[in-house]
């Protein structure tokens, strides 16, 4: 999969940006808050993704200006196709999104069409991060190779929500006690679709991560991921996703049934799962130094790319972002040995940081725009 032509106006500082992408490396060049991050965010939110910032939709537009709009082309095994993503300050037509020229009300067909993997300094919290981080991450990779997943995940927060909001209810005298066993019954379906699946997407990215991992620390150092279930055994995954697993989530809801209704929030489900990280049988996050946590993040998102490329026939498209000039010359040359079968966008404030031998197109930014466009 490549980006054959890119248009971006009006998305925070850029304006009149168009360019046709190598195929290969595309490295994107400029001083500080010149627009390079913003370049990969523009293109990046037509994957249907949200901001890799953690951004708001209404933060797209440039101060003081009315709309913003990204567009792409992109060529797959099959056909090439395109996306527009057009955003307005007017609340009347706040959004519109098209696919090959189909309107669509939310980004969710997007997700199947075009697919990236970003790599920016803050994924360092996938390690050091709160769990949610950790959550997000494999819900999103495994997004990827299963796009029904997204749907799961899409239920089972609505189901969340419905029952939080129910049980606030109930803790100041309302009724809904016997509402509540519904949503139950909803929540430990989701809730075990997702975690059977989170406990599968975990297995196969430890098997890459540990590979990698050795190769990158020169042998020295182990790395293993471990799903921690809050509602399921490691023995209880040998068996498949079916009505027992349903049964053994919807128990484990209705256990925590009265505490949930003292506090108004749900304490047992897919919402308290863990991924732990361990570096050599130790916790990363907790003993981790800062180049063995830089180097862990890295390693997640690679094995990310390399396990999308194996169960698909087309490669996903890569952005780093400020990365190269982190790594020493052998940690790069690993990196480009992982992509180098994938369409690269990176940014760097200076060219002369990357390895010798990778070239590309250069796109340089200044003050939102491209010189010399």
């Amino acid at each position: 999969m490549i980006i054959t032509y890119a248009e971006i106006d009006g998305f925070r500082n850029l304006k009149g940006i168009s360019f046709q992408p190598d195929t290969k490396y595309n490295i994107i060049v400029g001083a500080n808050a010149q627009g390079k991050t913003n370049l990969l965010e523009a293109m990046w939110i037509l994957s249907g993704c949200r901001s890799f910032r953690g951004s708001k939709e209404k933060d797209y537009i440039a101060l003081g200006g009315d709309r913003m709009s990204s567009r792409i082309k992109l060529r797959d095994s099959v056909r090439e196709q395109k996306i527009e993503y057009t955003m307005f300050r007017s609340a009347n037509t706040p959004k519109q999104i098209l696919l090959n020229g189909v309107s669509h009300k939310g980004t969710r067909a997007l997700f199947d069409v075009f697919k990236c993997i970003a790599f920016i300094p803050d994924d360092v919290d996938i390690i050091k991060g709160a769990p949610e981080k950790r959550r997000s991450f494999i819900d999103m990779a495994a997004s990827q190779l299963n796009p029904a997943f997204v749907v799961h995940i899409s239920k089972s927060n609505t189901i969340m929500n419905h029952r939080n909001a129910l049980l606030k209810s109930i803790s100041q005298g309302g009724p809904g006690s016997e509402v509540l066993e519904i949503w139950d019954r909803q929540a430990a379906h989701e809730g075990a679709v997702i975690s059977y699946m989170r406990h599968d997407y975990v297995s196969k990215i430890n098997e890459i991560c540990r590979e990698l991992y050795q190769t990158i620390s020169g042998g020295s150092e182990v790395l293993e991921l471990e799903y921690r279930s809050n509602v399921f055994r490691k023995e209880d995954f040998e068996k498949p996703c079916g009505e027992d697993a349903f049964e053994k989530y919807y128990r484990r809801l209705r256990e925590n049934c009265e505490y949930d209704i003292r506090t108004g929030i749900t304490h047992a489900g897919v919402n308290r799962d863990e991924i732990d990280i361990k570096i050599n049988g130790v916790s990363a996050k907790e003993y981790g130094s800062q180049g063995q946590i830089k180097s862990a993040a890295l390693v997640m998102k690679l094995a990310q790319a390399e396990i999308y490329m194996k169960r698909s026939k087309d490669a996903p498209v890569v952005f780093l972002d400020d990365v190269m000039g982190e790594l020493d010359e052998n940690r790069q040359k690993f990196v480009f040995d992982i992509i180098k079968d994938m369409q690269v966008f990176l940014t760097t404030p200076n060219e002369g940081a990357i390895l010798p031998g990778i070239s590309g197109k250069v796109i340089r930014i200044n003050g939102g725009s491209i010189e010399n466009a």
